[in-house]
């Protein structure tokens, strides 16, 4: 069955005949890429990563090591999320606005090297969460060849493992805005404080984290697997967190979650 997928997947990247990737250095984008290149060669694949401040910047080095590693041809662009209208106030479509800006960008450069067609790495699994870039990819006609194929994150990973690609294991990663609670203000200052947050937590160990933002206080996430590591280095995640900024500083019981602050979403919809 995954060798199906993984051929229909080269049917359909054969059938585009060149393609941009949206690349981020994630698992999905760089299995998409792996891919690409590998069905249609380099010269017909292009690697775009935006550079913005919702991207940390270990991330954006990742992105850089990774393209060179699959001697991709790879370009990075500047984009500035905080200055799109509607961003910033952190509504449930922000996404959308942070999509549509990509896209935006990036189309100036397809045209200038005669590329036709746009991709990201959307995937199954991403289908049943709430997600208003999809909607931007459909406006701007983009797209999601490893969602078209039914390919969901575990089959991903598999997949990329068995191709050698260093990062198969990669946890998942999402902008940082995505750790602050909707309605609330993203500034400069919240993003590169969620940034230093979670690098902190991850130089002692752990891999797996998420430090969600509501107000003056942080309620970091992790695997349950790594809860007794967090609570061994309480003391240490504490001061840090509270130099950083935040007042008071929780464990989630619930542990990590992708997209939990999109609960709060299902719940209004659900709610009489």
């Amino acid at each position: 069955m995954l060798e199906q997928k993984y051929a229909a997947l080269q049917r359909s990247l054969l059938a585009l005949g060149d393609v941009v990737i949206a690349f981020s250095g994630g698992v999905d984008s760089t299995f998409l890429l792996k891919a690409a290149i590998d069905t249609l060669g380099r010269d017909k694949v292009l690697a775009v990563t935006a550079d913005s401040e919702t991207y940390p910047r270990e991330e954006l080095r990742e992105a850089r090591q990774l393209a060179a590693w699959l001697d991709a041809q790879h370009e990075v662009i500047a984009t500035s999320e905080l200055g799109i209208a509607g961003y910033a106030e952190n509504t449930p479509d922000r996404c959308y606005f942070c999509k549509k800006n990509l896209f935006d960008n990036i189309l100036p450069l397809m045209t200038a090297r005669r590329y036709h067609n746009l991709a990201f790495g959307l995937i199954a699994d991403d289908m049943g969460e709430h997600r208003p870039g999809t909607r931007a990819a459909r406006e701007y006609r983009v797209r999601a060849p490893l969602q078209e194929v039914d390919l969901y994150k575990e089959e991903i990973r598999t997949l990329a493992q068995g191709l050698g690609l260093p990062n198969w294991d990669k946890p998942s990663f999402a902008c940082l805005s995505s750790r602050v609670v909707y309605g609330e203000e993203i500034t400069l200052a919240k993003l590169r404080r969620i940034d230093e947050s979670e690098r902190f937590i991850r130089s002692l160990g752990i891999r797996q984290v998420r430090v969600r933002t509501h107000g003056e206080m942080a309620r970091i996430e992790v695997e349950p697997a790594a809860m007794s590591r967090l609570l061994e280095c309480h003391e240490q995640i504490l001061q840090r967190l509270r130099t950083l900024g935040y007042e008071w500083v929780a464990m989630d019981l619930g542990g990590y979650q992708s997209g939990s602050l999109n609960r709060i979403l299902v719940r209004e919809i659900q709610s009489p």
